[in-house]
């Protein structure tokens, strides 16, 4: 990291931790130590000359120096230093006139010479892990600052340890303070945002609570918008030892989704309105006692296509509404057996016209409390793909029973399927099976997804299995009662993994 990104984003240094920092610098150039140790053996043979007392201090003096030359230049130099410093010994005895004892100069020399071979090797050993773990820590640094996010890791009271170059762009643009915590420097911009007295109050709060969170902000000035995630960095005994931040520019997809809101809004106004009068114009001219039956016919195309239409246009302002956390259900009392009968008895014209024979199987009475017209919507978009997807010839069963306190809704079919690989996609917004593209079946991809949300919504289930070729089976799961229900937003299902 930069200088100047140090400046922004660690805490400066003490002068002790500077002083240590310099002399470990020092000590990993190889000069300097071999310098360092050169000076060792001929001080301490000098040391020994000095005193007269080589024979007392022996070769364990030279110890250390040999010790700094193996880890330098390796086993063999090490060795050879650990000669050199048994001469220097038995030159310093002869000026004292001590006896020339070659068992005592063998035990001398060995020792000397071990611990220059051994401190070779085992300073290479640790020089290749230490290769080791650099080339590793380059690689995971290279991809910490190739990320779009800028990230940062914080102790437990909330002072960078590490943070990416994305980070060191943001904080130089956003004109963060050099000091204080991450929730302190983030607070200094609460007074150049959109929302200050909530941006405040969520800073505060990530100041003292390590819980995971998400926030998004948007400075007045600029208009642009950032999305912040943390979360706690525990050991595996779950012991917190600090915390993840993550800050990225979200400004394109705001201005997206602004313009989709807006994109949605006018087109479904746009076309709500024709196709209220194109309706009305129908239905009169359905009246008309001129027309015969080919003119009839017509007037019936009109209809159902007239259908669609609106029934697409509703979708997409139901996925607005639910993108934008403004869908409601108003529950009460409902019966889900009258609501499956219906939605059959409704859609009897089009399994007849498509060639697909459509089944009911109710058992009783299904009280519940739900909202009638989403799971009206649900129902009829489930029965509607059901038909759709089934060949002329094929069949569709709709079944409606309570199992084990819950109430349970199948739409089982046996047309054309889905592979296996797509499961995990059809509760995409807009995504469509490969099977059903490929016969040109008309369609958006929002069924799924809103049937998905409203079912969730009322603390319900969905579920499919297909098999390609075999058919599809789709089982809504509804409790009998929801009490937290009531008009409450809910949230867009998202896709799952």
């Amino acid at each position: 990291m930069s200088a100047a990104a140090e400046a922004f984003l660690l805490e400066p240094r003490s002068l002790v931790e500077r002083l240590c920092h310099t002399v470990s610098r020092l000590t990993h150039r190889r000069s300097v130590v071999l310098a360092l140790a050169g000076v060792g053996l001929v001080g301490t043979f000098a040391a020994m000359l000095a005193t007269g007392r080589s024979g007392l201090i022996g070769t364990i003096m030279f110890v250390p120096w040999v010790a700094l030359i193996a880890a330098e230049l390796g086993p063999a130099a090490g060795g050879l230093a650990g000669v050199a410093a048994t001469g220097l010994y038995v030159a310093a005895a002869e000026t004292e006139g001590l006896p020339h004892d070659p068992a005592a100069l063998t035990l001398r020399l060995l020792p000397l010479v071990a611990v220059g071979v051994a401190g070779g090797l085992s300073s290479r050993r640790i020089s290749s892990d230490a290769l080791e773990l650099q080339s590793r820590s380059a690689l995971q640094r290279a991809v910490f600052d190739s990320t779009v996010d800028g990230i940062c890791l914080t102790d437990l009271a909330g002072n960078i340890v590490l943070a990416n170059k994305p980070l060191q762009r943001f904080a130089v643009e956003l004109g963060l303070p050099l000091h204080g915590t991450v929730a302190e420097r983030l607070l200094a911009l609460a007074d150049r945002t959109t929302e200050p007295a909530r941006y405040r109050e969520r800073m505060e709060e990530l100041g003292h609570d390590l819980a995971a969170s998400e926030d998004q902000f948007e400075l007045a000035e600029s208009g642009r918008v950032y999305r912040g995630y943390t979360a706690p960095v525990a050991r595996k005994d779950g012991t917190a030892v600090g915390r993840i931040w993550t800050l990225r520019e979200v400004t394109a997809d705001r201005h997206l989704e602004r313009l989709r809101d807006a994109f949605v809004a006018a087109v479904s106004h746009e076309l709500r309105t024709p196709l209220t009068s194109i309706s009305g114009f129908v239905e009169l001219l359905a009246e008309e006692d001129e027309l015969g039956p080919a003119g009839r016919k017509y007037v019936d195309v009109i209809r159902r296509g007239n259908v669609r239409l609106r029934r697409i246009v509703e979708d997409l302002l139901l996925v607005a509404q639910i993108e934008a956390n403004r869908l409601e259900l108003h529950p009460g009392p409902t019966d889900l057996g009258e609501l499956a009968t219906r939605i059959v008895e409704s859609a009897l014209p089009d399994a007849s016209e498509q060639g697909v024979e459509l089944l009911l199987d109710v058992n009783g009475s299904l009280p519940l409390e739900a909202d009638a017209t989403r799971l009206e919507q649900v129902l009829d978009n489930l029965v509607s793909n059901a038909i759709k997807f089934t060949p002329s010839g094929g069949s569709a069963m709709v079944s409606a029973y309570e199992e084990r306190g819950v109430l349970r809704v199948d739409v089982a079919d046996n047309g054309i399927g889905i592979p296996h690989e797509e499961l995990g996609q059809l509760f995409s917004r807009f995504y469509r099976a490969s099977t059903a593209t490929r016969r040109a079946i008309p369609g958006t991809g929002l069924g799924l997804v809103i049937a998905r949300t409203i079912v969730e919504g009322h603390g319900g289930t969905i579920s499919l299995e297909t098999r390609e070729g075999e058919g599809t089976r789709v089982r809504v799961t509804l409790p009998k009662s929801s009490q937290d229900l009531r008009s409450r937003s809910l949230e867009a299902a998202e896709t799952p993994a």
